[in-house]
């Protein structure tokens, strides 16, 4: 078995879901008052599942995926993932597992604008120290991966927004993470490169990435493998 960061094996995980929460809960205290984004919060996503979270604004979808990506912690409950305990982690620990267990894809592409499509999709091997020349080498096949090869030279300026997208997805892929969080990828694009990219997101599924997705679209959602709903800090399956 291949040792997962963290000094436990695959196959370790105890309740079998490469995400596992408990009674997950998210309070943000100011002003004198107290909110409560996620309430009691439980859920399993297996390996290779494809999740949809859906829910109105406000419900707490975005604050679920901050916690589940580890850009934010859970003020209370069990959350697991890889087999790794999270929510004993510091802000360090939160880092480590971003870095090389969880690649995101957000609404707004979130490229670097004076980077190429290359640089943009290498940065996060750089962040790990990464040589140059194998930088290189992985960003190239990752661009080929999504079919954008030919535009590897490219600024995001020059690049329609299913394109940016696709470069935004050979990033979140490179280092070869478990789990693809996805904030609303297809919410910015027009519907003929929203469909492009939800049927790349389909076929990222088919080989074997797990995948878990916010979208206010139900058409979205329900091409996804499970559905959820998010209200007022709660979730329910659909």
């Amino acid at each position: 078995m291949r040792p997962a960061p963290g000094g436990k094996a695959e196959g370790q995980r105890g309740c079998g879901g490469l995400i596992v929460t408990r009674n997950l809960q998210k309070v943000y205290s100011g002003g004198g008052c107290a909110v409560e984004a996620l309430r009691g919060v439980s859920l399993e996503v297996a390996d290779g599942d494809f999740v949809a979270i859906v829910g109105p604004s406000g419900s707490g979808k975005s604050t679920l995926m901050n916690v589940l990506g580890c850009l934010d912690a859970a003020s209370g409950g069990y959350y697991a993932l890889d087999g790794e305990d999270v929510t004993r982690l510091g802000s360090d620990g939160l880092a480590r597992v971003r870095s090389r267990k969880i690649g995101f894809v957000f609404q707004n592409f979130n490229l670097l604008p004076r980077l190429t499509a290359l640089e943009n999709a290498a940065l996060p091997l750089m962040y790990l120290g990464v040589p140059l020349r194998e930088r290189r080498e992985r960003a190239e096949q990752a661009l080929r991966n999504v079919g954008l090869y030919h535009r590897r030279n490219h600024l995001p300026a020059e690049m329609s927004g299913g394109q940016q997208q696709r470069v935004a997805i050979a990033r979140a892929l490179i280092t070869r993470p478990p789990l693809l969080l996805a904030d609303e990828p297809t919410g910015n694009l027009d519907s003929a490169s929203g469909g492009e990219i939800l049927r790349f997101v389909e076929s990222l599924h088919e080989g074997g990435t797990t995948i878990v997705l916010i979208t206010h679209d139900e058409g979205v959602a329900r091409r996804c493998r499970r559905r959820v709903e998010m209200r007022d800090g709660r979730i329910r399956e659909l």
